[in-house]
C-alpha cells in the first residue's frame, strides 16, 4: 500500500500545497469563475463538507496581490491557461473572511465573536492606517475595528469600509470572499437571537450592494437565504446551488476522483463500501461523494487497517441545530414521509431554494426543502422513479430520497432520538418497521 499524506480537517490551500499533502486538482474553478468576470456577486452554496473553505482558500492565494503563489499553482490545471495567470494570479487586492466562527448563547455573545473576527480580519490590513490615500475619520474607524471593539454600526459598516481603503490603496477594485455567509443567523435561530443578528449580517452584506470598490465578489454557504432577508437590494447577484449550478465539480469528489484516491492509496477494493456510504449526492448533472469522509476513511484505513466498515464522520462534525429547530416546530407535519425514506423510498416535494432559517415560520415545504439543500437529503434519479410518478416531477418538485448510509444512520441515530423525546403522538413502531424494511 502506498501511503498518502491526507490532510484531514486542512482547508488552507497553501499549507497542503506546501507540505505535498495529497490533493485534488480544483484549480478549474478558477477559469470557470473568470467566464463571467461581468457577475459582480456569486452565491455558492452546498452542504458542509464538501470543500467550500478550501475553494476559497484557494482562490484567495490565486488573486491576492500580497501574496506571490506561483510556486502554490505549479503542476495544476489553471497553470495551463497562462493568459489568465498572467491577468489575475496576485494581481489584485484581496479580502477573504469566514463567518463560520461566529455563535453564542445571546446575541451579545455572538456579535462578539463576530467583532474578534472583524478585528482578525482588519488587523491582516493594518498597513492601510498609514495610507495618505485614507481619511482621518476611516483611519479612526478602521483602528476601532481591528480593536475587537467594533459596535454595530461599525459591524455594518466593515466590509465597505475595509474594499474603500484598500480599493483606494492599490489603485485597483477590490475582491471580496466571503465563506459561511449564513453561519451567524443559522446558529442565531437556534438560539432565539434571529431578528437582531439578520440585521447586523444584512448590514454587512450591503458591501455587495453597487460597491464600486468592488471588482467582484464570491460567497459561500450552506443555504440561499431569502434574497429580502439578507442581500437586500443586491441585484448583481447569481446562485450556484445544487439544482442549478455550472460549478458542481468543484465542490465535492467526482466518481473519478474518488477512484483515483483509492488507487493511489492502493485500497481499490473498497470502492463499494466507499459508494455506498460516502456517494448519492447528485448536484447538477454530477453525482458527487463527500470528500471529508472519502478522506478520512482513507486517512483511518491507513492508520486503522482494522477497520471493519465504514463510520460516519459527517455527524461527528455538526450540531445539526437546523433540523432540529424544524423537528420542533413541525414534528406532525413529516413523520408518515420520514418513515417512507427511512424505508427506502422517495417522497415528492416542492423545493424552495429561497429561505429562511426562520423556522418559526416556515412551511412543511421549507423543511424538505432545507434537508436537501444541507445533504441530508438528495434528488432521485429519473430512472430510480416509479413510471407513474414521473410525470408528477414537474417544475419546482423533486423526488427526495436519502442519498447514502451514512445519513440514513444518522436518521437513524439522531433525528429518530429527537422525535421519541419529544413528539408524544409519534409511534415509534412504525419506524422501526421502516428501519427493519430497509436493514
Amino acid at each position: 500500500m502506498k501511503h498518502l499524506d491526507i490532510p484531514v480537517g486542512i482547508s488552507d490551500f497553501a499549507e497542503i500545497r506546501r507540505n505535498g499533502f495529497y490533493y485534488i486538482d480544483k484549480s478549474g474553478l478558477i477559469d470557470d469563475l473568470l467566464k463571467t468576470t461581468s457577475t459582480k456577486v456569486t452565491l455558492i452554496t452546498r452542504p458542509r463538507r464538501f470543500g467550500k473553505t478550501l475553494g476559497m482558500s484557494m482562490l484567495e492565494y490565486f488573486f491576492d496581490v500580497r501574496k506571490d503563489s506561483k510556486d502554490l499553482f505549479a503542476g495544476l490545471e489553471i497553470m495551463k491557461n497562462q493568459e489568465i495567470c498572467q491577468q489575475w494570479m496576485n494581481q489584485y487586492p484581496t479580502i477573504f473572511v469566514s463567518f463560520r466562527q461566529v455563535d453564542g448563547l445571546n446575541f451579545d455573545g455572538a456579535f462578539g465573536m463576530l467583532t474578534v473576527v472583524l478585528a482578525d480580519l482588519f488587523n491582516k490590513h493594518l498597513y492601510l492606517q498609514e495610507s495618505p490615500k485614507a481619511t482621518e475619520f476611516q483611519k479612526a474607524a478602521f483602528a476601532h475595528i481591528a480593536s475587537g471593539n467594533a459596535s454595530v454600526k461599525e459591524a455594518k459598516s466593515s466590509l465597505g469600509l475595509l474594499t474603500d481603503m484598500m480599493r483606494d490603496y492599490y489603485g485597483k477594485k477590490v475582491i471580496l470572499l466571503i465563506d459561511e455567509y449564513d453561519v451567524p443567523v443559522a446558529k442565531a435561530n437556534s438560539h432565539d437571537y434571529y431578528g437582531e443578528m439578520l440585521d447586523v449580517m444584512k448590514g454587512v452584506m450591503q458591501a455587495l450592494k453597487d460597491n464600486q470598490a468592488l471588482q467582484f465578489a464570491v460567497i459561500t454557504g450552506c443555504l440561499k437565504i431569502a434574497k429580502e432577508s439578507v442581500f437586500t437590494g443586491t441585484n448583481n447577484f447569481v446562485s450556484d446551488t445544487i439544482t442549478d449550478s455550472k460549478l458542481n465539480e468543484y465542490f465535492g469528489f467526482t466518481s473519478q476522483e474518488v477512484g483515483q484516491i483509492l488507487e493511489d492509496s492502493g485500497y481499490q477494493n473498497e470502492a463499494e463500501r466507499v459508494r455506498a456510504w460516502y456517494d448519492g449526492y447528485h448536484f447538477g448533472e454530477f453525482d458527487m461523494y463527500c470528500p471529508w469522509d472519502v478522506l478520512n476513511y482513507v486517512y483511518d484505513l491507513q492508520e486503522h487497517e482494522e477497520i471493519s466498515q465504514p463510520v460516519s464522520y459527517w455527524r461527528n462534525t455538526s450540531d445539526n441545530a437546523v433540523i432540529r429547530s424544524f423537528l420542533d416546530h413541525k414534528q406532525n407535519l413529516i413523520t408518515a414521509k420520514l418513515e417512507i425514506l427511512l424505508g427506502g423510498g422517495y417522497i415528492i416535494q416542492k423545493i424552495d431554494e429561497n429561505l429562511t432559517y426562520d423556522f418559526d415560520r416556515c412551511s412543511d415545504e421549507n423543511f424538505w426543502s432545507v434537508l436537501y439543500l444541507t445533504g441530508y437529503l438528495t434528488r432521485c434519479r429519473e430512472k430510480d422513479l416509479r413510471p407513474e410518478d414521473r410525470n408528477r416531477i414537474r417544475d419546482g418538485f423533486t423526488a427526495l430520497m436519502i442519498p447514502n448510509e451514512e445519513i440514513r444512520e444518522i436518521y437513524r441515530d439522531t433525528i429518530v432520538k429527537w422525535f421519541t423525546e419529544s413528539a408524544p403522538s409519534w409511534k415509534p413502531e412504525n419506524l422501526g418497521e421502516a428501519i427493519q424494511k430497509e436493514a
